[in-house]
């Protein structure tokens, strides 16, 4: 390893030495790799190997060391040390053709993966930089790639209700995001821009499928890494949830199912059978009373956050109106069996769900006797 290097990466500047030889800078890269996977920064390893093998295809001590993170991924991050950022790709021979809300390091991710399914996850990552204030993904487009943070910072933006756009959260090397709209297929749910100079790692749709093809054990995989964190963040934070023991929120985790709406599609019909509990992750929906004659009334839109299905739990009805989904909707899906033995045992939940139900029920006679106090007949439910 050049002297110049090894200061570099004490100094905590690496920058592509011009004026060595393809083969020195290949030794370097190859140094400089297994120093930082050595530390625990497997994401910056896996990064740099990515440039080496951009620069020689077949280098093999690279692909070795690849095959040697596969063995080390399941290692905890090493404490946090003087960030060393990637090189810089301004040379010709490390130039790349660019294309295209976080979860938890992905290093835990790919600890599910098996040796051969690791490399080819590995070979398949596109590193790419984004400079401050670039767009990485677009709220409402579609999705078609995930990323992992190598170096740097993004934030992550929501357009609310009011039309405003509001920075939620800002994510930082080892995070992760974008697999949601793959796993679902529904759009953007956050815009990401990099906060300031950002190297990512990016799996396309396209490449994710072509590996699933040869390894099916990814695509479960991936969901249940997705599944497992998502679930965690939202049932910590949701209110009703909240109240339930760690215990019994990590069980609900595992039961609990992810289900994409289109617009316009009826989650349930009034007068039907209810078989689940549905909590609203993002999107709006319209409940509606159908009236004898056909006509309908808006009786509450659904926002994120929101539970519905409780009054068919609580006092064993039919549905009592339509859900309908006035946007495209991600929601989780609860079955009565998982309710039951999770749940129904927990006095404090039952009573906040049996409160609601109650309000529910009151809220929609109310809305139904208001023709009456103008002496018209109130519909029938």
């Amino acid at each position: 390893m050049s002297s110049d290097t090894s200061r570099e990466l004490h100094d905590g500047a690496v920058q592509l030495p011009s004026s060595e030889q393809p083969e020195e800078v290949l030794l370097d890269y190859e140094f400089l790799a297994e120093a930082w996977a050595q530390r625990g920064w497997l994401t910056r390893a896996i990064a740099l190997c990515k440039v080496i093998l951009r620069l020689e295809p077949a280098h093999e001590p690279t692909r070795r060391l690849l095959a040697e993170l596969d063995a080390r991924k399941v290692e905890p991050l090493a404490p946090p040390g003087p960030s060393v950022p990637m090189p810089m790709e301004r040379e010709p021979a490390l130039e790349t053709d660019w294309n295209e809300g976080g979860t938890s390091q992905p290093i835990s991710l790919l600890s599910r993966l098996g040796e051969q399914e690791f490399l080819s996850v590995m070979e398949s990552l596109e590193l790419r930089e984004f400079h401050a204030g670039e767009l990485i993904v677009e709220e409402g487009e579609p999705g078609d790639s995930m990323f992992a943070i190598v170096e740097g910072s993004v934030e992550v933006v929501r357009t609310l209700k009011s039309g405003r756009r509001r920075t939620v959260a800002f994510m930082s090397e080892g995070d992760f995001f974008g697999e949601m709209s793959i796993l679902s297929s529904v759009p953007r749910l956050a815009s990401v821009k990099a906060f300031e100079r950002t190297a990512v790692l990016e799996l396309s749709r396209e490449r994710l499928e072509q590996i699933i093809q040869r390894y099916p054990s990814v695509a479960e995989m991936l969901r249940t890494y997705h599944h497992e964190h998502l679930l965690s963040d939202v049932l910590r934070g949701n209110p009703l949830f909240r109240i339930l023991p760690p215990e019994r929120r990590a069980a609900l985790s595992r039961e609990f199912q992810l289900r994409a709406r289109a617009k316009g599609a009826t989650l349930l019909e009034q007068g039907k059978p209810v078989d689940a509990l549905y909590l609203l992750l993002r999107g709006r929906c319209q409940v509606l009373h159908h009236h004898p004659d056909g006509s309908e009334k808006l009786l509450r839109t659904l926002e994120e956050g929101d539970i519905f299905g409780e009054i068919s739990l609580m006092l064993g009805l039919t549905a009592t109106a339509t859900v309908r989904a006035e946007t495209t909707c991600l929601l989780l899906r609860l079955d009565w069996g998982s309710c039951d033995r999770i749940l129904m045992d927990q006095p404090g939940l039952c009573d906040v769900l049996s409160r609601m139900s109650n309000e529910r029920i009151l809220y929609s006679s109310e809305l139904f006797l208001e023709p009456a106090a103008h002496g018209e007949a109130p519909p029938s439910a």
